[in-house]
């Protein structure tokens, strides 16, 4: 199966449970419908984005990355790549490669979550997952990344904009 087969056929299926991430969901799955390029990043209408919340093992605390080019604490996460077969696995991908914990699993089986939102590359429908790191992680600084830090969920909030407090709520939800 194809990234672009996995997206569709994992937002056809995912069911939020408030109205506005339902009709970001069909926005996607249109989106994907009307562009077969649309999971990479040369799609110019948007293309869809794969991210990752990094949990702690005792569910207290999330990993955020302070983005190098935007200068905003945020979840891990990014372009999806050709290697990329499915959208959870494009979201494990990158949250392993920006926070250097090895081992990280998914929380549940789906998104938590998705979140649109426009950057100096393009529009991103990104598709924001949720993965517990192992009780022995130890985090490192990547190339995309100036730090990357534990926060308690109570700090997120006055570190991060809204997307990111929204995606722990999701998050802590889940827990």
């Amino acid at each position: 199966m194809s990234l672009h087969a996995d997206a569709a056929r994992v937002l056809a299926g995912w069911r939020p449970t408030e109205a506005a991430q339902d009709t970001l969901r069909q926005a996607y799955v249109t989106h994907l419908a009307a562009h077969p390029d649309g999971v990479w990043r040369s799609c110019p209408a948007a293309h869809i984005t794969a991210s990752a919340l990094v949990v702690d093992p005792a569910g207290e605390r999330v990993l955020l990355t302070l983005h190098r080019k935007l200068r905003m604490w945020l979840q891990t996460g990014g372009h999806c790549e050709h290697t990329d077969t499915t959208l959870a696995g494009a979201a494990l991908r990158e949250a392993t490669e920006e926070s250097g914990v090895t081992g990280l699993r998914l929380l549940g089986t789906g998104p938590v979550s998705l979140d649109r939102h426009d950057t100096p590359c393009a529009t991103h429908l990104d598709v924001q997952y949720a993965v517990i790191a192992p009780s022995d992680a130890s985090a490192a600084v990547s190339e995309e990344s100036l730090d990357v830090r534990w926060f308690g969920y109570d700090e997120v909030a006055a570190v991060a904009d809204p997307s990111v407090v929204r995606l722990v709520d999701r998050t802590l939800a889940l827990l």
